[in-house]
C-alpha cells in the first residue's frame, strides 16, 4: 500500500502541454517556471515575443532589471549591432543563456550568433508557442536548439566566420577528438537529444552529457552548438 508521500507526489504531477517526444526525459525537469526576459531592438518585436511567451506556462517573464535564467532576443537580422547586444547579455553577472529569434538565419549569421553565445536559434515564422517554449526549456537545461534545415546548411557551409587565423580552431586540429567524442558530437549536430544519443550508442544519458561537457571545457567553448560549429569549421565532423 503506497504511503502518504506517494499519494502526495502523484497529486502534484500534471501533464505538460508540450508533446513529450519533444522533451528529453533523461534531463532533470525544471521544477519551477523558467525566469525569462525579452530583448529586442524594436518595440513591436518585443511585444510580439512577450505575447507568445505569456502563452507558455513553463516560463515566467521577469522585470527588465531582473535576473532571468534565459533571455529571448528577437531581431530582424543577425548583424554586428545584434551580435554586440548578444555578447553584452551573455556578459551580465548572472550570465543568462540566450535564445535568438531572427527573421532570417543564414549559415554565416548562425555561426556568428553561436560563437557570440546563443544557445538556441529560431526563425521568427517558426517561433510559435510550442517551439519557443521548447527552445527556452532546452536552454535552461544547458541544451541547444537549431532548425533542422539550418543544421544541414551548416554541415555544407564552407565559409564559416573566423575560419582563417581563428585562435580557437588550432587546438581542435592539434588535439583532435576521440572516437567516442566524435560519435556523440555528430549526433548532436544531427539534432538528436541526449536520451536518443545514449540509446543509439548504448551509453547512459549522464555519460553523453559528460562527453559534451568535457569537449566544451577542454576547448573553452560556450555550449553544444558552439562545439558543433567549431568541429565543422575545422573539418573534424
Amino acid at each position: 500500500m503506497p504511503g502518504p508521500g506517494s499519494r502526495r507526489q502523484s497529486a502534484v504531477q500534471s501533464p505538460t502541454p508540450l508533446d513529450p517526444s519533444d522533451l528529453d526525459p533523461s534531463e532533470d525537469s525544471v521544477a519551477q517556471p523558467v525566469p525569462v526576459n525579452v530583448v529586442a531592438l524594436d518595440p513591436v518585436l518585443e511585444a510580439g515575443t512577450k505575447s507568445t511567451l505569456f502563452a507558455c506556462p513553463e516560463v515566467v517573464l521577469t522585470a527588465p532589471d531582473g535576473a532571468p535564467r534565459v533571455v529571448v532576443m528577437t531581431v530582424d537580422q543577425v548583424g554586428h549591432p545584434e551580435l554586440d547586444v548578444l555578447r553584452t547579455i551573455r556578459e551580465a553577472p548572472h550570465r543568462p543563456d540566450v535564445v535568438l529569434v531572427a527573421a532570417e538565419l543564414a549559415p554565416g549569421g548562425a555561426l556568428h550568433a553561436i560563437a557570440a553565445g546563443a544557445r538556441g536559434l529560431l526563425r521568427r515564422r517558426e517561433a510559435d508557442v510550442a517551439r519557443l517554449s521548447r527552445a527556452v526549456l532546452a536552454a535552461a537545461r544547458g541544451d541547444c536548439t537549431l532548425p533542422p534545415d539550418l543544421l544541414d546548411l551548416l554541415l555544407k557551409h564552407s565559409g564559416a566566420p573566423g575560419r582563417d587565423g581563428d585562435p580557437t580552431a588550432a587546438p581542435w586540429a592539434a588535439a583532435g577528438l576521440t572516437d567516442r567524442e566524435r560519435s556523440v558530437l555528430r549526433m548532436v549536430a544531427d539534432g538528436l537529444e541526449t536520451s536518443e544519443i545514449a540509446q543509439r550508442l548504448c551509453y547512459s544519458p549522464r555519460t553523453v552529457t559528460t562527453v559534451v561537457h568535457d569537449i566544451t571545457q577542454r576547448f573553452r567553448l560556450r555550449n553544444r552548438a558552439h562545439a558543433v560549429a567549431y568541429a565543422l569549421r575545422t573539418g573534424l565532423l
